[in-house]
């Protein structure tokens, strides 16, 4: 079965003219073009089933465009998207028409801010979008700013908390959005605490609203500064963690422990918490419980850790706590969520015996 004669010649005289990207509306069966003059489309005239006529279309441009009449193999799904599509071909993808092909070009490492433009005007998804701001390319480009908008915009729409995170994470880099559109997302956070967790990813030591810096005894900051001079891992954490800055960190990721919305966002936290800790464990997440961090603490044997409990007085539990809290992933939540796929307050609930102690951890620097 072949396209009718009518559509194979509009389909040869649009491709003659070297348009830079294609896409089908299927539910009116339009295809548009964008072409260096603008758009131009034409209505599709199916000579059996919709599906098999739009898959005859799909062939028939990927017969043009890659030489391989089969179409786009929308089976490699997970390796176009882990970004292994080759970057030479990137604008031909953008000819045939199929949504997973463009999928594979936001994921694509060598995305250039120019294709990102054409592959945008051919698939407006938030998930198309999150991508393409992954890569610096874009970020950096005119087409950053203009994702960035749309993912603000769309942030009502959306439902999975790990996705208003991820979200969050990206439009909040360097250069995409002004400094009252940010003030205007931090205030969003007092009617949705996940969108805290967006800022946590993103600007742990930017956040919009600081508190003051945590009192200290007279001496203890020179003391605290000449050993991370020295190169003190845990001297720089305790600095940074009793500025403004961290204490206002400490605060928010308290604020998102009240009231985590599921797993995946628990999870992130832990994460986060991780990341801001990690100087303590170059070699990364330990996947421990809670109980075993602790004993692990209380063990610890860690000269950088004598030599901050030699020159300042009274903090040594601290300091262990900040090795504890370096060790966050997981592992802490291993034992309730192994057992249980709740969510919201029953999640909540079970998580009391983890969080609970894991707050008075959090609380002792603030």
């Amino acid at each position: 079965m072949d396209l009718s004669s009518e559509d194979a010649l509009r389909l040869n005289v649009l491709l003659a003219n070297k348009p830079q990207a294609i896409r089908i509306d299927e539910s009116s069966m339009t295809l548009h073009a964008l072409t260096e003059k603008g758009e131009s489309s034409l209505s599709l005239n199916p000579t059996c089933r919709e599906d098999l006529y739009l898959r005859m279309v799909r062939e028939s441009l990927s017969g043009h465009v890659l030489g391989s009449p089969g179409g786009y193999p929308v089976y490699l799904k997970r390796w176009s998207r882990m970004g292994q599509t080759r970057d030479d071909n990137l604008e031909q993808l953008l000819l045939l028409g199929e949504p997973e092909a463009v999928v594979a070009i936001t994921s694509a490492k060598g995305l250039t801010n120019e294709v990102a433009r054409r592959a945008w005007w051919t698939s407006q998804e938030p998930d198309n979008a999150r991508r393409m701001l992954q890569n610096p390319q874009v970020t950096g480009g005119e087409m950053g700013p203009e994702l960035a908008r749309f993912l603000i915009e769309y942030l009502p729409f959306e439902t999975e908390p790990l996705s208003i995170v991820e979200s969050l994470r990206l439009v909040l880099q360097p250069g995409l959005i002004s400094d009252d559109e940010r003030q205007e997302l931090w205030r969003r956070c007092g009617r949705k605490p996940t969108y805290y967790l967006g800022f946590l990813a993103s600007l742990p030591d930017d956040l919009p609203q600081l508190p003051a810096p945590r009192a200290l005894a007279e001496g203890e900051s020179s003391a605290w500064q000449n050993l991370a001079e020295r190169g003190n891992p845990y001297a720089d954490l305790m600095l940074r963690i009793n500025s403004p800055q961290g204490q206002g960190f400490l605060a928010t990721v308290l604020k998102v422990m009240e009231k985590p919305a599921n797993q995946d966002v628990v999870t992130l936290l832990l994460d986060v918490l991780q990341d801001y800790f990690s100087a303590l464990r170059p070699d990364g997440d330990p996947d421990l419980t809670l109980q075993q961090l602790q004993q692990e603490a209380d063990a610890l044997v860690d000269q950088q850790l004598d030599a901050c409990v030699t020159e300042t007085e009274g903090r040594e539990q601290e300091l262990r706590t900040l090795y504890l809290l370096s060790g966050m992933g997981y592992g802490v939540v291993r034992p309730v969520f192994c057992k249980t796929d709740a969510i919201g307050s029953l999640m909540r609930k079970k998580l009391a015996p983890v969080f609970d102690p894991l707050k008075q951890h959090l609380q002792r620097f603030l």
